[in-house]
């Protein structure tokens, strides 16, 4: 190990320095280090009302404002980007893309969806700034077998027996980016329908049935005990 002559008088002054007080000058500019950013709110942009479903091409408008949604199957591993609505009018190839792409992924059996789910699903988004985001899909449309199954699994599972997943009117999402209960929050806030949080699997149910919301699985915390007294 090398040590470094220091000079005596040299060294003197630098305990010297040491030993005085020193004001040390605030950082400029600085936030506390236990302030948390806060999200930005939601937007109160108008949200879409239910429209109706074109029966012809003839239906269809050559103008208006186009409405898309961009989903991924985290089951399927599929991607979606499609043009599901022009104006107030629904576009019937777009939602057969869309049933199908919902389909129930343990039997390949498809169902007609509400099309205001997807709207509902839209208009989270719109909640969110997030117009143009991809919205990550658990579970699209349930047969009545898959849903009981599912049931079956545990004797608590979270799954109602009369799931709006059996009627094509729920889905199960997470948006990327977003936090879940964000997600909820942003759901919540349109009253359109149900909302569950299921805050230990991290993601957000949503659906065009009753309003309602709910939790299912939310951590709990372990009770301290009195450490035990030891034996003299």
């Amino acid at each position: 190990m090398l040590t470094k002559y220091v000079p005596a008088g040299v060294a003197l002054v630098g305990l010297a320095l040491l030993a005085a007080p020193v004001q040390a000058k605030a950082p400029h500019n600085t936030k506390p280090a236990h302030m948390k950013i806060k999200p930005p709110a939601f937007s109160h942009a108008p949200v879409l009302e239910p429209g109706t479903v074109a029966e012809t091409d003839e239906d269809i408008p050559e103008t208006g404002r186009k409405y898309s949604l961009k989903l991924y199957s985290l089951h399927t591993n599929e991607s979606i980007d499609v043009v599901y609505r022009v104006g107030d009018v629904y576009l019937p190839d777009a939602l057969d893309e869309l049933n199908h792409f919902l389909r129930d992924h343990y039997t390949d059996d498809v169902k007609q969806y509400d099309p205001s789910e997807f709207d509902l699903l839209h208009n989270v988004l719109t909640r969110l700034n997030k117009s143009n985001g991809t919205i990550n899909i658990l579970c699209g449309y349930r047969t009545e077998e898959t849903n009981e199954y599912l049931r079956s699994r545990a004797p608590v599972t979270g799954v109602a027996e009369h799931s709006q997943h059996i009627q094509a009117k729920a889905i199960d999402i997470r948006v990327p980016g977003v936090q879940t209960t964000r997600l909820r929050d942003a759901a919540m806030s349109l009253d359109a329908g149900g909302v569950g949080y299921y805050p230990k699997s991290q993601f957000v149910h949503v659906d065009v049935g009753p309003v309602r919301h709910w939790t299912y699985g939310g951590y709990t915390k372990k009770k301290r005990t009195a450490p035990k007294k030891r034996r003299a």
